[in-house]
């Protein structure tokens, strides 16, 4: 459903003479000097820029793709840190150093060839966003584009490259903004999200009254987030430092967390706190009864899933799991393997296996697809590759997936609608078109619950159309975490007195 974004051409990328998909030095001018490419690549380079062409060639995702071409390249740290900045740093601005690039070549970058546009991507970053020597970040991409396109690509990467590292960044970041129509495209420009994007985040804070927020937002998800672990609820204890909300949450100690979570056997696990807390929510929303069924909706790629199995197992009930996609259902199985007992994952339309089991669960975690707006400071790709197409693809799904998960709950029972965005049609506008006219279905508040679990005071903000409570939105500006959104569900008691709403299970659970 995701498709790649391109910019739209900018006047000094348009009518360029000559120009084709070679990236040839004809339409960019002449070189101040050519460059004969020895084809010689420092390996941190080579890694980024591979991950940089299956990004573009095949929409890979650079957090799972980057830590194995990590290690097939066998890079000591050094080179690793190097090569992660790089690549995701790169991903992460493409569309202001796009902008650079065709002021530069005087072309659109859609007549680029993409290999080649992807080294002079890689190089722009290093000439204005590090401290990597220029000729060093000059020659390498050179090098890369003779590989890709030969002696013509080479020696337009070259042109190009010279002319950018001629100005200061802050030189080129007001030549393209006075291309900008508006301040919303200024803005774009100068913090690297698309106007889609910034628009639809800055509607997200203003209906907390924080819009004036917008830029320490846009400027978070441009800064590589801490690593996080989670120690499994009897499994594993906390480590240090420990997270500010989740009992469960701690820091990377330093050095390869791999090895932590390898050491551990699964037991400790890398997952962002605010994930933690979601699925902790929906455990804490009310006491848990022993025998209660749980069931995860859209398991993959598992980590809430095991956490749910783990506390699940604690306290006595049990959780089944479901995902669509073999291969995350794989993954969610390997999640599940550190955790007692045998979790069944099955392999079906979460709209179609909650249907068929109407009424036989008591608390079911809907994490549902959505354009992952709330992770762009890990998935810096992923701006560039959602359009507000995809939201209108999602929405319909996303409420199914909920309407159909209600249906799931035994009397009493609780979902908690999760989504990894903060977009106002993928969160509260799901919830309320879920809601309408039910009167067999209430919302708790989540804002309580999670204030509840916290291990220290979290702003969550307050909603004009919720001044009493309801649904919470996590903040990476704010919170320190990926931007969840979370709603809790709950179906009408037959006895009313069987189920104390917002009643925690325990404190960090």
């Amino acid at each position: 459903m995701s498709g790649q974004q391109r910019r739209p051409r900018h006047p000094q990328g348009q009518g360029a003479p000559g120009s084709d998909r070679r990236g040839s030095s004809r339409s960019g001018g002449q070189p101040s000097r050519t460059v004969q490419p020895s084809r010689a690549v420092q390996p941190a380079r080579r890694v980024a820029y591979d991950v940089l062409r299956a990004v573009s060639d095949s929409d890979a995702y650079a957090n799972l793709l980057l830590p194995s071409a990590i290690v097939d390249a066998g890079l000591s740290t050094q080179d690793a840190a190097l090569a992660t900045e790089l690549a995701y740093g790169t991903l992460r601005r493409r569309g202001m150093y796009d902008a650079i690039i065709e002021a530069a070549a005087d072309r659109d970058t859609a007549s680029i060839d993409p290999a080649v546009l992807d080294a002079l991507r890689l190089a722009v970053h290093q000439l204005l966003a590090t401290r990597v020597a220029s000729h060093a970040a000059v020659n390498e991409s050179v090098n890369l584009a003779a590989d890709a396109q030969g002696r013509g690509a080479a020696s337009f990467t070259n042109a190009v490259l010279r002319r950018i590292a001629r100005e200061t960044p802050g030189e080129w970041q007001e030549r393209i903004e006075r291309s900008a129509r508006s301040d919303d495209e200024r803005l774009s420009l100068r913090t690297a999200h698309p106007v889609w994007v910034i628009r639809a985040l800055r509607r997200a804070l203003a209906a907390e009254g924080r819009a004036d927020e917008l830029e320490a937002l846009l400027e978070a998800d441009n800064v590589s987030p801490e690593v996080t672990l989670v120690a499994l609820p009897g499994l594993a204890e906390q480590g240090e430092p420990r997270r500010p909300y989740a009992a469960t949450a701690f820091g990377s100690p330093g050095g390869d967390p791999h090895r932590i979570v390898a050491g551990s056997g699964g037991k400790v696990r890398v997952q962002d706190e605010g994930s933690q807390l979601v699925a902790l929510a929906l455990a804490a929303a009310a006491p848990i009864r022993s025998g209660e069924r749980w069931l995860d909706l859209c398991a993959g790629p598992g980590g809430k899933t095991a956490l749910l199995a783990a506390i699940a197992a604690q306290h006595g009930a049990l959780l089944e799991a479901n995902e669509i996609i073999p291969a995350r259902a794989g993954l969610v199985r390997n999640a599940l393997r550190p955790v007692p007992g045998d979790v069944v994952v099955d392999e079906e339309d979460g709209r179609t296996l909650a249907r068929d089991r109407a009424g036989q669960y008591d608390r079911i975690l809907v994490d549902a697809p959505c354009t992952g707006l709330g992770a762009l400071r890990r998935r810096p790709e992923a701006r560039w590759r959602k359009t507000p197409a995809d939201v209108a693809e999602l929405v319909p799904l996303q409420e199914e997936l909920l309407s159909a998960a209600v249906e799931a709950l035994a009397p009493g029972g609780i979902v908690a609608y999760v989504t990894c965005s903060p977009h106002l049609a993928e969160t509260t506008g799901v919830v309320q078109e879920v809601l309408r006219g039910r009167t067999d279905l209430h919302e708790l508040d989540a804002r309580a619950v999670l204030t509840h679990i916290a291990q220290s005071p979290i702003d969550l903000g307050t909603r004009d159309d919720q001044p009493d409570g309801g649904s919470a939105q996590l903040w990476p500006h704010r919170h320190g975490t990926d931007a969840m959104f979370l709603a809790l569900l709950q179906r009408t008691a037959a006895d009313p007195a069987a189920t104390a709403p917002g009643d925690a299970a325990g404190k960090g659970e």
